[in-house]
């Protein structure tokens, strides 16, 4: 057989067209990037957007393009046609503005998600203020890091990827549907959206708001959003960004109050009854709060970034491709209201798409010994949490559950605080130093099972003491009798797992168009894209712990555990018949059948029964012997 591999020399021979390194194409330039690229129409547009529409038919007839901008004076704008002053002046005034842009150099950042990426200089000018910077030192996974020895990235590289994609996206709609009237402001607005989306997230991320403040502040209702919001309008006041902002064409205060309802949606709908609840954008623009922080189905630039960058980190496969999606997004009308659509062939990739984020939570955001971890921090936080003095405004001193009212003092709360309390000498903080030592030198609690309520039950910080109290009291006859078991030697976790939108399919709110018409958008269900795609959108999982981790006192507690998971009615435990042999068939409907499913109806009784009484006779009979 003759050999098709080629040697080194027909590789490497000079006039071998197929190696020579392609020319790099220029790009086309958009109306951010260099006004002299501008067309007379892209000046028209300009002028629209400040304000100046009613003179685009005197550039119109002197067709004035981007190349003779800089040469125009008051004496040019009165030849053609501007007799007010008070007009010439105020063209003059936003040309400057232009020229004042064009001077500034675009920053390149080497990603390892995206690649070398362009970011505009209002963008790098937020990026190096101290709350911005903050997030290099908050871990976008938490403990999780504790568990993957890769995921030690930050929120940091992840904002500047959300600020990123949301440009990459709203201009891919700006370029394929001119009609929008996409403008400059609303670009650098929707970028600014996806940077600042994350700067009120506290120490190890979600940990902060879903697991610390809860437990320190039950009444509160607090959450990373909330704090985003404050920090963004503390980052504006204290590094005097409105001025800079204007300068680079910036309608303010309309334009900041869009960017803060693009992070956390509308922020007086509780005062309005119906109609449009934004006030930073008119409805003919409703698509752009589905960039950054999509409230309707869930399709946003903040789950693609993390989608690839945690999924890197991790060390698992990523399914989804954002640049697909990219390709294929469009704008139509659907009932008086312009979404974002894709294309109907895209409806099984959007599956695989949250299927990937099913997957990412069981395997890596709720890893049971991550939430353990994530468990005990939150434990020696809560006892420290007296005993940590952060000065903020006016010199007034925080503790960490009451930084968040104050962004001076919330700014300098980060995942250092674990090793403040780890290396301190303090006698008052010696309870949760020992915890984060027992962290560190991985002296865990111990999980010992996880079961499912026949329903979601909503359950507060006492239901949950309350249920510690009960597994320890939930004593098996046959038990290990001198083993003591304490309330406090539990801890009963709930994790909520979904689609993004508790029990509803998102799919369900995505519009899709066909090729044939890309102006009719319409619904594709669920039964048409495939019949083995998941009946239900949301599960809720009960963990329990324990904190003592001797053999003995952890076969009694897993005794106690399954006990508890009769009592309520609660799932069979995954490995029941191994802990509690003795206990299991004592449920009818924990019995299982030849197909590996618990029978629920009379059969299972009866089967349940017979094993009941066939226990009976087995542990009478081992009495008898013994």
């Amino acid at each position: 057989m003759v050999s098709r591999k080629r040697t080194r020399e027909d590789l490497l021979t000079a006039d071998s067209d197929s190696f020579k390194t392609p020319e790099k194409r220029p790009e086309k330039r958009g109306m951010d990037e260099d006004f002299r690229q501008w067309g007379i129409e892209d000046i028209c547009r300009y002028l629209h957007q400040e304000d100046l529409g009613e003179w685009e038919e005197k550039f119109r007839e002197q067709k004035i393009t981007g190349v003779g901008l800089r040469y125009l004076t008051e004496t040019h704008l009165e030849n053609i046609g501007v007799r007010p002053l008070g007009p010439r002046l105020q063209i003059l005034h936003s040309l400057r503005k232009l020229w004042h842009i064009a001077a500034e150099t675009i920053k390149v950042f080497n990603d390892p998600i995206h690649g070398h990426i362009e970011m505009h200089p209002l963008l790098v000018k937020i990026i190096d203020t101290p709350q911005f910077q903050r997030l290099r030192h908050i871990k976008q996974l938490g403990g999780t890091y504790f568990v993957f020895p890769g995921a030690s990235h930050n929120r940091f590289e992840h904002s500047i990827g959300v600020g990123y994609l949301a440009g990459q996206l709203v201009q891919e709609l700006n370029k394929r549907q001119p009609e929008l009237l996409i403008t400059r402001r609303d670009i650098l607005c929707v970028q600014i959206a996806g940077l600042c989306h994350d700067l009120g997230h506290g120490p190890f991320s979600h940990m902060f708001d879903g697991m610390f403040i809860p437990k320190i502040r039950p009444g509160s209702n607090w959450k990373h959003e909330m704090g985003s919001l404050a920090m963004f309008d503390h980052l504006v006041r204290e590094n005097s960004l409105e001025p800079v902002m204007k300068e680079h064409g910036l309608v303010l205060p309309d334009d900041l109050l869009f960017i803060k309802e693009q992070i956390a949606g509308p922020l007086d709908a509780d005062h309005i009854s119906q109609g449009w609840l934004y006030k930073g954008r008119p409805e003919e623009k409703s698509f752009l709060y589905e960039i950054v922080a999509n409230k309707r189905n869930g399709i946003d630039v903040d789950k693609w970034d993390y989608f690839a960058r945690d999924c890197y980190h991790l060390g698992i496969q990523n399914n989804f491709d954002y640049r697909r999606f990219l390709k294929f997004a469009r704008v139509c009308k659907v009932d008086g209201k312009k979404l974002i659509c894709t294309r109907d062939k895209e409806a099984g990739n959007l599956y695989d798409m949250f299927h990937t984020r099913n997957c990412l939570h069981r395997r890596a955001y709720q890893h049971k010994v991550g939430n353990i971890i994530e468990t005990m921090i939150t434990e020696a936080f809560v006892k420290a949490n007296p005993h940590i003095h952060i000065q903020g405004s006016g010199g007034k001193m925080y503790t960490m559950s009451t930084a968040i009212d104050d962004m001076e003092a919330y700014t300098k709360l980060t995942d250092q605080v674990f090793e403040q309390i780890l290396y301190s000498s303090q006698s008052e903080l010696a309870e949760a130093r020992e915890i984060l030592q027992n962290v560190t030198c991985r002296r865990l609690y111990k999980c010992l099972g996880q079961t499912q309520a026949e329903k979601p039950v909503k359950v507060s910080q006492e239901k949950l003491l309350d249920w510690a109290d009960r597994v320890a009291r939930s004593r098996p006859q046959r038990d290990l009798q001198d083993v003591t078991l304490q309330p406090g030697d539990f801890v009963v976790n709930i994790i909520n797992m979904d689609w993004g939108m508790k029990e509803k399919n998102p799919i369900n709110n995505v519009r899709f168009y066909c090729k044939n018409d890309v102006t009719n958008a319409y619904q594709i269900r669920k039964h048409q894209v495939s019949k083995l795609l998941p009946e239900q959108f949301a599960e809720q999982l009960i963990r329990v712990y324990c904190k003592k981790t001797d053999d003995r006192t952890i076969e009694a507690a897993k005794k106690n555990f399954v006990q508890w998971c009769m009592d309520m009615n609660f799932s069979k435990p995954q490995d029941g018949d191994v802990i509690a042999p003795e206990l299991t068939p004592l449920k009818p409907s924990w019995v299982n059948n030849h197909d590996g499913e618990s029978n629920n109806g009379e059969d299972g009784q009866a089967g349940g029964s017979l094993a009941a009484v066939n226990g009976g006779h087995k542990k009478a009979k081992a009495k008898l012997d013994f």
